[in-house]
């Protein structure tokens, strides 16, 4: 598999989780403060499930819902502001150092399997990837906790790691390689007791990838996430597991622990995708479009409202063909009204909407509904009909300007985010500058480029393109179009006061941190801003300047 192991040569870093131990509230605790993003959470390991509930309701702290059955509790809390945490003893197991960490027992018959309260087994779980993945680690993280097994925030010094990988493009893979070879050192080292690798990047080698990375001890492809907990039981007893189910079958409903903070989470309706362009691998990886009941999509959704969330994040490869498959008609408008009418609830966000799949039904509900941000995320890869046809696109460039002029026309104050490819195959000059004009008239508010990847298997990789070289030096060039479009429309925030959605505060700064509704997490920029908030909150902020799309103003306090 050479194309697979060439990718070893890129260097990818690692993200950190720091390890801290504090008092919340007088009371002891081992933390980790875990930074995703802008984000910052602590995941806490508690006991004592009456202490957790009457913590609970005094501290405000987000915390998932209870389906625990084993001792050990973890939730994962926010940092609200003003809490104190004094550092422990050095005596705490959470202050090891590097330099102390214990050495893992090699993995055999006769190691402990089924942790106790004496003999605690310890993992790592490392997620790379798109928000779908990490919705399905978030998943994993239950299943291995309502196990008993106890979350560590590094994988030196573990029993077991898990690493939920991306396959999507050479960039992904390359992440995922390195991180394997770098939890493969730890495990030489007898630092690490197994590694479990999961995810798009298994199931895309799955004839290959023990044979190339024989460090790995388990492999689980997508549609195995509910296996983890086997797998886990196998490897620390010293025997392999691989499990590559048919990745087209209904989607398992699986409860999750929350990794993204507590004023908003990540709500997936349905999984795979249909639209097999010609670039893509995902419905390879992934599996044909499911999607996932209605009832259940509800039911989630209101167990995230009861733990605090604030904003529902919609998403699926493509959330307007939610339901076809289930109801025989599109569905998103429908689900998008029920999931409104849950209290607690204040932004619904829609992520993945593809261009010929909208209807009037769903613009009319997005105009309407006051809980749908008027922030629409539609990537349509590029504009020039030629290459649109050949990437089996449906639709043409005309009909992309007239679906934005609709959705500008009836949807006032709409901002618009789209994904772009440069280096397509057909793309010659007169094809890329057709895409810059593009840019300059439609005016798009949040633009993502990336250069074009041949992804193994699919028709786009057999075809003629631009070399790597030249599809970088265009994305560069999109960028330096949609540079100034985005400053000018942060710009034209200044001397407004909007609703930000609070998320953290600035350690440096003391500013708070938080997110307007032209701003999706992860991917867009923030608002900084005076004032001190509580986690959920959404207070009005006065824009009073701009730099490089970032929004600073401050909190407009009630009389």
């Amino acid at each position: 598999m050479n194309s697979f192991m060439r990718l070893l040569s890129f260097a990818i870093i690692p993200a950190k989780v720091t390890a801290q131990a504090g008092f919340v509230q007088n009371c002891p605790v081992a933390a980790y403060r875990v930074n995703i993003g802008k984000t910052h959470f602590w995941s806490i390991p508690i006991r004592q499930k009456n202490w957790i509930l009457s913590w609970q309701k005094s501290s405000r702290i987000l915390l998932t819902k209870n389906r625990y059955k084993k001792q050990l509790l973890f939730f994962i809390a926010a940092v609200i502001p003003g809490m104190k945490f004094k550092m422990l003893s050095n005596e705490s197991e959470s202050m090891n150092s590097n330099t102390n960490r214990p050495t893992v027992m090699p993995v055999s018959s006769n190691h402990t399997v089924f942790p106790t309260s004496e003999h605690p087994v310890t993992f790592s779980l490392t997620s790379l990837g798109c928000a779908k993945n990490l919705v399905n680690s978030e998943q994993m993280l239950f299943l291995l906790q309502q196990e008993g097994f106890t979350l560590v925030p590094d994988p030196d010094g573990a029993d077991f790691a898990v690493i939920n990988t991306c396959g999507f493009i050479d960039a992904a893979k390359s992440e995922a390689i390195d991180t394997i070879l770098e939890h493969a050192e730890l495990k030489k080292a007898g630092r690490l007791g197994a590694i479990i690798v999961t995810g798009c990047l298994s199931e895309r080698y799955k004839d290959s990838i023990l044979e190339e990375l024989p460090e790995i001890d388990a492999v689980l492809g997508t549609g195995s996430y509910g296996e983890i907990v086997s797998a886990a039981i196998a490897v620390l007893r010293g025997k392999p597991f691989q499990s590559f189910p048919d990745h087209n079958l209904p989607i398992e409903e699986i409860p999750r622990i929350l990794s993204t903070g507590p004023s908003w989470a990540y709500l997936r309706i349905a999984e795979g995708c249909n639209n097999y362009c010609a670039f893509c691998s995902i419905p390879y990886i992934r599996g044909r479009y499911r999607s996932r009941s209605m009832e259940n999509i509800l039911e989630e959704a209101q167990d995230l409202a009861a733990a605090g969330v604030k904003e529902l994040i919609v998403i699926a490869q493509d959330i307007t063909r939610y339901g076809t498959d289930l109801y025989g008609k599109r569905s998103l408008s429908e689900l998008c009204r029920k999931l409104s009418a849950i209290s607690g609830i204040c932004w619904i966000r829609l992520h993945y909407l593809y261009p010929d799949q909208f209807d009037d039904e769903l613009i009319h509900e997005i105009a309407v509904n006051p809980k749908i941000v008027k922030y629409l995320d539609i990537p349509i890869q590029h504009i020039n009909d030629s290459i649109l046809k050949k990437m089996n696109r449906r639709g043409n460039g005309e009909e992309i300007r007239q679906l934005f002029h609709k959705l500008r026309n009836e949807i006032p104050g709409l901002v618009l985010r789209t994904s772009l490819i440069t280096g397509l195959p057909g793309e010659e000059e007169a094809e890329f500058q057709e895409l810059c004009d593009f840019l300059k008239e439609a005016r798009i508010e949040r633009v993502g480029v990336f250069p074009f990847s041949p992804e193994e298997g699919t028709p786009a990789a057999k075809m003629d393109h631009p070399d790597l070289v030249t599809a970088e030096i265009r994305a560069e060039q999109v960028m330096a179009i949609q540079d100034p479009i985005l400053n000018r429309f942060a710009e034209s925030f200044i001397g407004k006061t909007i609703p930000v959605l609070y998320e953290e505060t600035d350690p440096e700064t003391g500013f708070s941190i938080g997110r307007s509704y032209a701003d999706s997490p992860e991917i867009d920029s923030f608002v900084s801003f005076t004032g001190v908030c509580y986690p959920g909150e959404m207070p009005d902020v006065l824009i009073e300047s701009a730099e490089n799309g970032i929004l600073y103003g401050r909190k407009i306090e009630l009389c």
